[in-house]
C-alpha cells in the first residue's frame, strides 16, 4: 500500500516569494495589488545572509506606502529595501531539507513551521512544502487505503474480524455477521469479550500471547465450530491488535457426527456378521503392504498346504497371533476352532489342567464334571501356544510327548484321547540360547521348529506406519467420538523417526493416546509420549547411564584425584567407561536389553539410542 503515499517530488511547490535581506535587521512592507491574493496565495520567505530561510510575518500590519518594485518572485530575488524595522526574534525560522528525505521523516518537522524550504543537490532553493498540502494529501491516502483494505475483506469471504489494543472489536466484515449473526454497528468499538466467552476466543489469545494459528478447529460459542486463521498486528515491535479469518464448520462437524456414530452401528453390525460368517480374506487384519510383510502372506499361503507345525518367531508387539489367525483360517475349515493359550500367563501348578483338562474329581476343589483342556477344544482346528519360551520345564516333556505321539492323558483320567489338532506355537524369546542356558528342551525346540515364519519388528517396514495408523485412527475416533481429519506432517515425521521397540502394539497405543488428548481436532507433537521425543529422551538417556557409571566410578576409585583433562578427553573417557559398563551389565543380563533395560530404569528404545551413540554392538 505504501505506492498510495505521495512523493516528496508530488508535493514540492514551486509558487513562493523570496526576499533577499543580507542584514535580516529589517522587512520591507509586503506588495500587494488592490486585486490580488498574493498573501494568500504564496508563501513569503527570507534568505538571510547566512542563506538560512524565515518566514514573512504576515500577521502582523503593514503601514506605510507599498511599492511594487519591493518583491521577487522565485526566478529573481532582489535586497529588501529599508523600511519598518522589526525586531528579530518575530522571525520565524523555516528548516530546509533534501528532496531525499522520507515522508516519515519530514511531517515532525512541521511543528517548528507550517512550511519546509527543499533545496538541490546545488543547496539552491528549488521549492517549498506546505504542512497543509502533506495533511490534505495523506487524508487522501488513508481514505484510499481504508477503501481497498474494506474491499479486499469484503471480497475474501470468509468471517474477517479485527480486535484493537484494548480488546475492542476495530473491525467487523459481512461474513462474520453471517456466520455469528452480530451486526457491524452493535459490535464494532465494543469489548469482544461481551459477544463471546473470552476463553473460546482465539483472537484475545493471539492479542495476548503473539501466537498465530493456522486452520485451527476451535468453538467461539458451544453451538458453532469454525476453522480460524489468526495473526497479531506489530508495530515498532509490539502488538496493538488480533486479526482473524474464520470459516464456519458446524455443518460439518454435524454431518461427520453422524457419520461416526452411523459408522459405528455398521461395525457393530459387521462384527455381528463376521461371527456368523468369518471373513473370506485371512489378511485382511494384518495392516501393511511393505515387502516383508507381502513375504510373510506369501510363505503363509504356502504354510496353508500342509498340516505342518509352525513356529513363529518376532519381537514383542509384532501382531503374532494375527499371524497365526491367518494360517488357521487358510488352511481349515471356517467352523473349525481356533483356541489360544498364553503359556506365560498362567500358573505352573494350573498350565497341566488348562492343556490337557482334567477327568472329575481328580483334585481337590476341581469341577465334579470334569473340564475339557485347550487340546481338546481345539479337536479338528488350531492350537496356538503362545509365549512358548514360557513354558515350565516339566511341562516341556509331555507337550512334547503331545507332537510325537499325537495323544495325551488328562489329569486324574486313565483313558488316552487324541489330539486332533495343528500346532502353531510363537514366542520372542531366542529358543537356541535358552536351549544353550538348558532353558528349552532342544528335542522340543526341533518338535515345533518344522515351519518357522519370522515376523519382522516395525522398525524394518516403517512405510506400514501410515497405513497402520490411519487403521488405529479411524477405531478410536469411533471409540472415543473424536473428531479427527488427519495427522499433522511433523506428527508423521515423528512417528516415523522412532524406532518403535512395542512394535504395532506401541503404536496403537500412542495412536490411542493422541485421540483422547485431541479434543479440538488438531493433533499436535505435545500429545505424543516422552519417549518419542529424541533430545527429552536422550537427556534422560544420558543422565541415567552417567549416574550409573558414576556410581561404578565412586566405589573404585574413592580416594584418586581428579584427572587433570581438557573437557573434550575427559568426555571420551566417560563415554569409553560407559561403554565398558554397559557391555557388562549386559553380559549379566544374558545378553536381553529388556531386563537390562528394566534393571536401568530406562526404556529399551533410550537403551538402543544410547548404545548406538556408544558405537556398542549387540551382544
Amino acid at each position: 500500500m505504501r505506492h498510495l503515499l505521495p512523493t516528496l517530488k508530488e508535493l514540492t511547490r514551486t509558487d513562493m516569494l523570496i526576499y533577499d535581506d543580507f542584514s535580516v535587521s529589517g522587512l520591507p512592507p509586503l506588495p500587494v495589488h488592490p486585486d490580488s491574493d498574493t498573501m494568500a496565495d504564496r508563501p513569503v520567505f527570507v534568505r538571510s545572509a547566512a542563506g538560512k530561510a524565515y518566514l514573512y510575518p504576515v500577521s502582523f500590519d503593514q503601514p506605510g506606502s507599498l511599492s511594487e518594485g519591493g518583491s521577487t518572485s522565485m526566478s529573481s530575488s532582489t535586497s529588501a529595501p529599508s523600511s519598518r524595522s522589526l525586531p528579530h526574534h518575530i522571525m520565524l525560522p523555516v528548516p530546509m531539507i533534501p528532496p531525499t528525505l522520507e515522508l516519515v521523516q519530514i511531517i515532525p518537522m512541521f511543528s517548528k513551521s507550517p512550511y519546509l524550504i527543499v533545496t538541490n543537490d546545488r543547496d539552491e532553493w528549488s521549492g517549498y512544502l506546505s504542512a497543509s498540502d502533506i495533511m490534505k494529501s495523506m487524508h487522501q491516502a488513508h481514505r484510499l487505503m481504508e477503501a481497498y483494505l474494506e474491499t479486499t475483506l469484503e471480497t475474501a469471504g470468509s468471517a474477517l474480524s479485527l480486535i484493537n489494543e484494548e480488546a475492542n472489536v476495530a473491525y467487523w466484515t459481512s461474513g462474520a455477521e453471517h456466520i455469528f449473526s452480530i451486526s457491524k454497528t452493535d459490535i464494532i468499538g465494543q469489548p469482544a469479550a461481551n459477544f463471546f466467552p473470552p476463553e473460546r476466543l482465539q483472537s484475545l489469545k493471539t492479542l495476548y500471547t503473539g501466537e498465530t494459528v493456522y486452520r485451527k478447529q476451535h468453538q467461539p460459542r458451544p453451538d458453532l465450530f469454525a476453522l480460524i486463521n489468526a495473526r497479531p498486528v506489530r508495530l515498532d515491535g509490539r502488538i496493538v491488535g488480533a486479526v482473524a479469518a474464520e470459516v464456519d464448520i458446524t455443518t460439518e462437524i454435524r454431518l461427520h457426527q453422524e457419520l461416526l456414530h452411523m459408522t459405528s452401528k455398521v461395525q457393530h453390525l459387521e462384527k455381528a456378521v463376521a461371527r456368523l460368517r468369518p471373513e473370506t480374506d485371512p489378511f485382511a487384519r494384518i495392516k501393511g503392504s511393505s515387502p516383508t510383510i507381502r513375504q510373510c502372506q506369501e510363505t503363509i499361503r504356502k504354510i496353508s498346504t500342509t498340516p505342518a507345525t509352525v513356529l513363529i518367531l518376532g519381537e514383542s508387539g509384532t501382531g503374532k497371533e494375527l499371524f497365526a489367525k491367518a494360517i488357521h483360517d487358510l488352511r481349515e475349515p471356517q467352523t473349525a476352532p481356533f483356541i489360544a493359550i498364553n503359556c506365560g500367563a498362567i500358573p505352573a501348578s494350573l498350565f497341566e489342567s488348562e492343556l490337557f483338562g482334567y477327568e472329575k474329581g481328580a483334585f481337590s476343589g476341581a469341577d465334579p464334571k470334569g473340564k475339557k483342556g485347550k487340546i481338546e477344544l481345539a479337536d479338528g482346528g488350531t492350537l496356538f501356544l503362545d509365549e512358548i519360551g514360557e513354558m515350565p520345564s516339566e511341562l516341556q516333556v509331555k507337550l512334547l510327548r503331545v507332537l510325537q505321539e499325537r495323544s495325551y492323558f488328562p489329569v486324574g483320567g486313565t483313558r488316552i484321547k487324541q489330539a486332533n489338532c495343528r500346532i502353531i506355537a510363537a514366542t520372542n524369546q531366542d529358543l537356541p540360547a535358552m536351549i544353550a542356558r538348558n532353558q528349552f528342551r532342544e528335542d522340543l525346540y526341533y518338535r515345533l521348529n518344522v515351519i518357522n515364519l519370522i515376523i519382522p519388528p516395525l522398525r524394518l517396514r516403517k512405510e506400514d506406519i501410515y497405513e497402520l495408523t490411519q487403521t488405529f485412527l479411524q477405531e478410536f475416533s469411533l471409540l472415543y467420538n473424536r473428531h479427527i481429519e488427519v495427522i499433522p506432517p511433523e506428527v508423521f515425521k515423528l512417528l516415523f523417526q522412532y524406532d518403535w521397540p512395542g512394535n504395532v502394539r506401541e503404536l496403537r497405543n500412542v495412536i490411542e493416546r493422541l485421540t483422547i488428548l485431541t479434543m479440538d481436532g488438531e493433533v499436535k507433537p505435545e500429545y505424543l509420549p516422552e519417549s518419542l521425543t529424541p533430545s527429552a529422551e536422550i537427556h534422560h538417556d544420558e543422565s541415567v547411564l552417567i549416574s550409573v557409571a558414576g556410581k561404578r566410578e565412586n566405589t573404585t576409585r574413592s580416594d584418586a584425584a581428579p584427572a587433570q583433562h581438557p573437557p573434550a578427553s575427559y568426555q571420551q573417557q566417560v563415554d569409553a567407561y560407559e561403554g565398558q559398563l554397559l557391555l557388562q551389565y549386559l553380559e549379566a543380563a544374558g545378553g536381553n536389553k529388556r531386563t537390562l533395560a528394566k534393571q536401568l530404569g530406562i526404556s529399551r528404545a533410550t537403551l538402543y539410542n544410547r548404545m548406538k551413540r556408544l558405537g556398542l554392538k549387540s551382544v
